[in-house]
């Protein structure tokens, strides 16, 4: 059975309860605040309870896994771009 190059990525069903969206950025309280005021303006239903931290080895950075109703490629697009837009986000997944 042959895998076919074409074959698109499954595409997500929206809203789409549970999606996954992870931060690394530098650890530092107003980037910490930063993030959090994005999340909660692209994803008000976010459950705040189920926000993981967790710091690198060196402690210079820090990786935010929240998990939010994601209505639509507009709103990941949105909160994706503007998360990047800060120097102390390193990376959105």
């Amino acid at each position: 059975m042959s895998q076919d190059p074409n074959q698109q990525p499954p595409k997500i069903e929206f809203p789409c309860e549970d999606y996954m969206v992870k931060v690394v950025r530098e650890t530092d309280d107003e980037v910490h605040e930063f993030v959090l005021e994005v999340m909660r303006r692209h994803a008000p239903e976010l459950d705040e309870e189920r926000i993981s931290l967790r710091e690198s080895r060196n402690g210079k950075f820090t990786s935010m896994t929240f998990f939010i109703v994601a209505t639509g490629e507009p709103q990941l697009q949105a909160l994706f771009d503007e998360l990047k837009a800060h120097p102390a986000v390193h990376m959105v997944l």
